[in-house]
């Protein structure tokens, strides 16, 4: 009375089942599932109509994509100054003067690269004296660029506050003094002005 059906009992209703799955259903008759409430069907059809991704493979494809068309359009503004697409540590006024007023002059900062290779050779070779010139080489070398450096920060706030008395300039100066760290050609955003030019 209370046993459990054997398996040859349970098989004929999973043919059956499976039968009735491939004729057409009555319209009339229940669907096994609950109707979707029609805040839900609605956002889904709205989703579908404006080209709204529908799962989230596709949402992070597109996010993806959209990344790399940024970055590309950043690229492109790092090397023509286009104001619309840099990054925002390079965006606005204050930093393009900053830009303009560094690339405009020499720096002695910008040829450390170049001096430091030099006197690291000058120091691998075993003689005592061309040691001592690097040794020497290499504490005027920072000196001159600690010099420079001061002098150039303090022109660079004077100008800073004739141009731009009402706008912020946090970070300015120390912006300016990172860039003259760089050689000039790989600097970027690209200079916009040649030596000797004035902002």
């Amino acid at each position: 009375m209370f046993r459990s059906r054997s398996k040859e009992e349970k098989a004929p209703t999973d043919k059956v089942t499976a039968d009735l799955s491939k004729q057409p259903r009555d319209p009339q008759a229940p669907k096994g599932r609950p109707t979707p409430k029609r805040s839900d069907s609605q956002s889904q059809r709205r989703r579908a109509s404006s080209g709204a991704p529908l799962d989230r493979k596709e949402a992070m494809k597109r996010q993806r994509e959209a990344r790399r068309a940024d970055l590309a359009r950043q690229r492109e503004a790092l090397a023509n100054g286009d104001e619309r697409y840099l990054p925002v540590r390079d965006k606005g006024p204050v930093r393009r003067f900053v830009r303009d007023y560094v690339d405009s002059r020499f720096c002695v900062a910008e040829f450390f690269l170049p001096m430091a290779v030099i006197i690291l050779v000058l120091s691998v070779i075993q003689v005592r004296n061309i040691q001592n010139i690097s040794l020497l080489l290499w504490l005027f070398v920072i000196v001159l660029i600690v010099v420079d450096s001061v002098g150039l920060s303090f022109r660079l706030k004077k100008q800073l506050k004739e141009r731009f008395p009402d706008t912020p300039k946090r970070g300015a100066v120390a912006y300016g003094l990172m860039r003259t760290l760089q050689m000039r050609r790989l600097r970027l955003p690209k200079p916009q002005v040649k030596r000797g030019e004035r902002p």
